[in-house]
């Protein structure tokens, strides 16, 4: 006796990706998973093979966030090949047989995945209609370059910057964290950057030496909160604003150990530790922070100018080491500190 196979129609919409032509609609997501697979790189010999290995820790992270009762507005893309069920398209609508195995993922695998495991926790999940793109027969050649346009051209955008755009439109507890965390990803991206590739997020190849980023988070999130944090209290709210502070701040730290040869010396350089970044920011906003907006300038320059670290006696990695952390941080910030005092006026100047 042969199974009749279940075929789903919908409204569909044609779209050009360079001369391929791609198809857009929405389907149930357990229809989609009926009929998607993963054909991994490097391991499954067909053409359109250009997925990675899933990775578990994302996909309990995904499922979690559906159950959360989120959902996702960015479209799952399949490249359809099975040869022997084929999607039929007619002006404006799509129909779609529901064969296992017949659509590779090109993007939207740990989504799908994660829908997966949602569904075994809440059948409803299964029935909701999520957004999909279906191309047909793709050669390698053509999913990878559809693979890289969503992956590699296209940056997400920081999860703070939500904030910037909505404010109180949007509540977010998570502000502070992932506001602090954006400007990590920027010190550890930006090839300007002193602290370029040296932050340590999961994951990432660094070795034994650089910032854990949860000592960067750690030390500016407070100072991120948008109502009583430092920078809202110095009206720097905008996320290229804080970013550019950061940067430009330890831009002029770099350049007094650049002039001596040491900002690369991970053996001399403190500030390429926790510590010296942590005792650095608790400078920046105990001290230096007012000082620049009395100036309203938060310029390179102007941090060199407050900051005019001295010449000969630099301090060094090795004058921490006896110190616990809490005291190393103190000695960074009281390192810093020095030309601050130094520049204060006489008591014979002061008016009373």
């Amino acid at each position: 006796m042969t199974t009749k196979t279940k075929n789903i129609s919908s409204k569909a919409l044609e779209s050009k990706f360079g001369d391929l032509s791609v198809y857009h609609t929405t389907v149930e997501v357990n229809d989609v998973i009926s009929i998607a697979y993963a054909a991994i790189r490097g391991k499954d010999k067909e053409e359109g093979a250009v997925q990675r290995l899933l990775n578990k820790k994302r996909v309990t992270k995904i499922k979690d966030f559906i159950l959360e009762g989120n959902t996702f507005f960015n479209t799952f893309i399949l490249n359809w090949t099975n040869i022997d069920f084929k999607p039929s398209f007619d002006e404006g609508s799509i129909t779609l047989p529901i064969v296992p195995n017949s659509a590779q993922i090109i993007d939207g695998q740990h989504r799908l995945a994660g829908l997966e495991e949602a569904i075994k926790e809440d059948k409803n999940v299964g029935t909701q209609k999520i957004l999909v793109t279906i191309c047909t027969e793709l050669s390698t050649k053509n999913a990878a370059k559809i693979f890289l346009n969503i992956n590699s051209e296209q940056k997400p955008v920081p999860k703070s910057l939500i904030y910037d755009l909505f404010g109180e439109v949007v509540e977010d507890q998570n502000h502070a964290t992932n506001r602090a965390t954006d400007i990590a990803t920027e010190l550890n991206e930006n090839t300007d950057s002193p602290y370029y590739g040296l932050i340590k997020f999961p994951g990432n190849l660094t070795g034994s030496t650089g910032i854990e980023l949860s000592a960067v988070v750690n030390a500016l999130k407070k100072h991120l909160e948008p109502e009583k944090g430092t920078f809202s209290n110095h009206n720097l709210i905008d996320l290229q604003k804080q970013k550019n502070v950061i940067m430009n701040y330890f831009t002029a730290i770099r350049f007094f150990y650049e002039r001596e040869g040491l900002w690369d010396n991970k053996k001399k350089n403190p500030f390429l530790g926790n510590a010296g970044f942590i005792g650095a920011v608790d400078f920046l906003m105990g001290s230096l922070i007012i000082k620049c907006a009395d100036k309203k300038s938060f310029t390179v320059d102007t941090f060199k100018e407050l900051l005019d670290l001295p010449k000969s006696s630099l301090l060094d990695k090795s004058s921490l080491k006896n110190f616990e952390g809490r005291l190393q941080r103190k000695k960074v910030t009281e390192f810093l500190g020095l030309n601050l005092l130094n520049s204060l006026p006489t008591e014979d100047e002061y008016t009373f």
